[in-house]
């Protein structure tokens, strides 16, 4: 396999890390952004395995998440180069259409993390189960608070507000843990109960949960659980609440399972985050690619699902009774970043 790196500058703002390979066996990544550890850690996961399997590699990244423009253009690019698979984390369904123009050009589609809410955009997912991530860290926060929990101030920091699928799974599962009614699964924010102060988008990023969860204290500065859609938003809200002389008051649960999520539970930064295995998630999309390219064949999703279920634990080292978990020894064993 041929690797060399290059850099694409303008409009389509992409980040291109291999290039040189033949039609019959290219498999191709784009994530969301080339910053956040997630993401970094699925290219080194994907570019490894595409390289055991003797296959040549392309991998992609836009700028932030929301951000579909450059993976369009990704997506043009693999067609262009004859790509035998994409694996893609989608940055919303505007992609969609691109990717049935590839599947239409014979080309396999793997979604990673996040499914798109079109079917025909996409072969399969390789996926944690984002609801049950939610779900996890909503029990253990209301387990945690007990019998005050009828009296919580929630404070939700949300990717954006483009209803994303992993972030209104993660967002309406948590709530569903915590016990609060949510009328739609579909869209965030559908719920009436008091107790959600509000949801705020932090683009999934340190900046951005900084902002959103000052823009929350502005709301309510007696907010005391904070949900986060991933370990670097939770990083910022943390900030935030340091800032204003709350980080005591308020429990930080999220989603990743990264390693420095993981140091982050260890030390109380974080009470409990939902640890997901994007390794995992890379390889197996790559071993799809490899099965596709040999005879065609596709991947089969999870029994009782409608994705390949790549698993999900939750990390603690405060445990709560009927919330299975993990603790922070263990899980940086198994974390990554």
């Amino acid at each position: 396999m041929k690797i060399k790196m290059t850099a694409l500058l303008g409009s389509a703002a992409l980040a291109l890390m291999a290039t040189s390979a033949s039609a019959a066996d290219l498999a191709c990544l784009i994530t969301k952004n080339n910053t956040n550890p997630f993401f970094v850690k699925m290219k080194e996961g994907a570019e490894k395995a595409a390289a055991d399997a003797g296959l040549d590699f392309q991998a992609y990244a836009g700028e932030k998440d929301g951000d579909a423009a450059p993976q369009i253009t990704a997506i043009e690019n693999c067609m262009a180069a004859g790509a035998k698979g994409i694996l893609i984390t989608p940055s919303n369904d505007s992609v969609g259409p691109a990717l049935k123009d590839a599947r239409a050009a014979g080309i396999l589609v793997i979604a990673l993390d996040t499914p798109l809410a079109d079917p025909e955009a996409q072969d399969m997912t390789f996926a944690t189960d984002n609801f049950e991530a939610g779900l996890l860290i909503g029990k253990w926060a209301a387990a945690k608070l007990g019998a005050e929990a009828a009296n919580a101030k929630i404070g939700m920091l949300d990717i954006n507000k483009d209803n994303i699928s992993v972030d209104v799974a993660r967002d309406t599962g948590f709530l569903v843990g915590f016990g609060i009614e949510v009328p739609d699964l579909t869209v965030m924010g559908s719920e009436t109960d008091p107790r959600v102060i509000g949801h705020e988008s932090s683009d999934a990023n340190p900046e951005g949960g900084l902002r959103a969860m000052e823009t929350l204290l502005a709301k309510d500065p007696d907010i005391n659980v904070v949900y986060t859609i991933n370990e670097p938003a939770a990083e910022g809200a943390y900030q935030a609440l340091k800032n204003a002389g709350k980080e005591g008051q308020a429990i930080i649960v999220s989603v990743d399972g990264g390693c420095p999520g993981v140091a982050s539970v260890k030390s109380g930064v974080i009470g409990a985050t939902s640890q997901q295995y994007p390794l995992l998630m890379a390889s197996k999309g790559i071993e799809a690619i490899v099965a596709f390219a040999k005879d065609g064949t596709k991947p089969a999703a999870s029994d009782g699902l409608s994705f390949f279920n790549t698993g999900v634990n939750l990390v603690t080292d405060q445990p709560v009774d009927g919330v299975p978990s993990i603790d922070s020894a263990k899980g940086t064993e198994l974390c990554w970043g």
